[in-house]
């Protein structure tokens, strides 16, 4: 795979509009309030008057107002506060010939209000109401954007009288729709002047500003503009050059921009945006590659701030050995000894529990010294308790003990109904004696075997393909390539390259040259692909997602049919279980145990 880092001047392609933002100064706004006969138009509450101002670039380009007959009678107490009497709104027109004369005067606005949520809600329930599609207004909340603006030194609170003293309106909110609309011009402006002085100078930036994002963090976003619209990998590096995260992205300009923006609300990445002085980009074919690509960049560099897939070397394995009196083991590595393995595990606990799921099962020896074939000694506890069939002291014959490793063996690698019978009959037993803690331990157990097994099973299957092809159409990539036919080829598990067919080209052509030119990759021992179990599990993901179409494979790629998969939905695993052991389109909690009514 080519890879392609993005380190361009800062001024060398022309921005387009959207990734500069619509400067403020060009919008027109609508700034918006209602007087209602109550809190809630869907339960019954009526518009009573609508007041509205069209400003852009700080002129007043138009006023909208209209009382509005609400069809009811007003409350005394909302007649009280806003001065609106029954007698005022009788031959006012109703909300039906309203909103549709608001609707035309707002048209191409960005939509403004003190507390949005609600002038809004109530035009849009009525825009229902008539069968009319709301148009896709863009809504600024003065309100909450006080909230981010005002501290507590400014204003005691953020009601929109206090604001208009705040900023010198030159309207004194009076619960009346018009008078409020223009108080809250006034607030509008006296905000974006505030906040112009912090780097706040598109509508974008007025959208997502947020006071948890610092200046300085916002002052980034020079770092995104060398970036493309395209798949691929980003890396942030501080000033000595030190990985300090790595993410992927379909976009990788749009993503990378969202890290300086209040959309980012991890403190954790605001902090790593203020020790980063660069971001590198690494643009993909596609987005598959992208994904291997980060899992590959976050083992090699383990950068600080990634919290997954720093250290997949640290997995474990069980393994059935091959001995006179085979037994199980936990190890750390896979050996070329011929042994049957299951793993990897990312957890040594989970990699427990189904070892312990296995000896539930099988009697096998635990002990870890070496027997010969007429090992003469004294039998271990667990012999004596009926949990081993003890060969150290003669009590089993080779025969019969190849026998149970042979169950074993098949139970791993082909068809693990003799475990799941076995627990989930010990489980019913303790569930009947209302002992459900204990129950509870066979559970994870067994969760832990059949999720284990499961992906063992899975990797094997793809790992012991010398090459799979695939291609599928790459809809949702942006850029001259979006839509195009996205080949990959994959090699005992790993990527070994991967792209998109050009327009025009002749498509058997492209694949051929894409296979000649790929990665040579040699198979591993055992269940391990020539990649991390993470990786070669995206491939899998991608392999199995309807619409990819398999154009050769080579070798046999298949799973038993009585194997572990079957049993995924019976498994129900801790959080902690689920996590370590499969891929996330894959976790699911199915309790296995249910306490009688009482």
């Amino acid at each position: 795979m080519s890879t392609t880092t993005v380190a361009r001047s800062r001024w060398e392609a022309q921005r387009g509009f959207d990734e500069l933002g619509r400067p403020l100064r060009d919008v027109t706004f609508c700034v918006v309030d209602l007087e209602t006969t109550g809190g809630s138009a869907a339960a019954g509450s009526m518009i009573t008057e609508v007041g509205a101002v069209k400003v852009r670039a700080g002129r007043v380009l138009g006023e909208f107002q209209t009382l509005v007959n609400p069809g009811s009678d007003i409350p005394a107490f909302i007649a009280v506060l806003t001065g609106i009497t029954n007698s005022m709104v009788v031959d006012a027109p109703s909300i039906d010939s309203v909103l549709p004369a608001f609707l035309e005067f707002a048209e191409g606005c960005v939509l403004v209000a003190h507390n949005a949520p609600f002038d809004v809600g109530f035009l849009r329930h009525f825009a229902e109401r008539q069968g009319r599609a709301w148009p896709a207004f863009e809504v600024v909340d003065t309100a909450k954007l006080a909230r981010r603006v005002i501290t507590r030194d400014d204003a005691p609170n953020c009601k929109l009288a206090t604001l208009a003293k705040v900023f010198n309106a030159a309207t004194t909110p009076n619960h009346r729709a018009l008078a409020d609309a223009r108080a809250t011009v006034d607030v509008l402006h006296g905000m974006l002047e505030r906040l112009g002085g912090l780097g706040v100078h598109t509508l974008e930036e007025l959208q997502s500003f947020s006071g948890r994002v610092s200046t300085a963090q916002r002052r980034k976003r020079h770092l995104a503009e060398g970036l493309p619209h395209a798949p691929g990998v980003y890396l942030f590096r501080d000033d000595q050059q030190r990985v300090l995260y790595v993410g992927t992205s379909r976009d990788l300009r749009t993503r990378v921009r969202s890290y300086f923006t209040a959309s980012e609300t991890r403190s954790r990445m605001g902090e790593m945006v203020g020790l980063a002085t660069e971001v590198v980009g690494i643009e993909c074919a596609t987005a598959l590659e992208a994904e291997v690509r980060e899992l590959r960049l976050i083992a090699e560099h383990k950068p600080r701030y990634n919290r997954r897939s720093r250290f997949p070397e640290k997995v474990h394995f069980i393994k059935l050995t091959r001995e006179p009196w085979p037994r199980l083991s936990l190890v750390r590595r896979v050996l070329d000894d011929d042994a049957d393995y299951i793993g990897p595990f990312s957890s040594k606990r989970s990699a427990e529990k189904c070892l312990a799921a296995l000896h539930d099962t099988f009697p096998v020896r635990q002990c870890s010294d070496r027997l010969g074939r007429s090992a003469r000694r004294t039998p271990c506890v667990l012999a004596q308790m009926g949990r081993c069939l003890s060969p150290c002291d003669g009590s089993v014959d080779a025969l019969t003990y190849a026998g149970v490793v042979r169950q074993l063996r098949d139970s791993i690698l082909r068809e693990p109904h003799l475990v799941v019978e076995t627990i989930h009959h010990r489980m019913s037993g303790l569930a009947a004696e209302e002992r459900f803690e204990e129950a509870g331990v066979h559970r994870d157990r067994l969760a832990a075997f059949i999720r284990g097994t499961s992906r063992t099973q899975r990797l094997r299957a793809l790992t012991r393909c010398p090459e799979i092809v695939a291609m599928c159409k790459e809809d949702r990539a942006r850029g001259p390539q979006a839509g195009g036919w996205a080949v990959h080829v994959v090699r005992h598990g790993r990527l070994a390259a991967a792209g998109v067919i050009p327009a025009g080209a002749h498509a058997r052509t492209y694949v051929d040259a894409l296979r000649a030119g790929a990665e040579t990759t040699r198979a591993h021992a055992g269940p391990v692909p020539a990649a991390t179990a993470e990786e070669s599990e995206r491939i899998l993901r991608w392999i199995e997602q309807p619409g990819v179409r398999l154009i050769d494979v080579q070798g046999e790629w298949s799973s038993p049919v009585a194997g572990a998969g079957r049993h995924l939905h019976d498994a129900a695993a801790s959080p902690a279980t689920r996590d370590s052991l499969v891929p996330f389109d894959e976790r699911r909690h199915l309790p296995l145990l249910h306490r009688p009514a009482r």
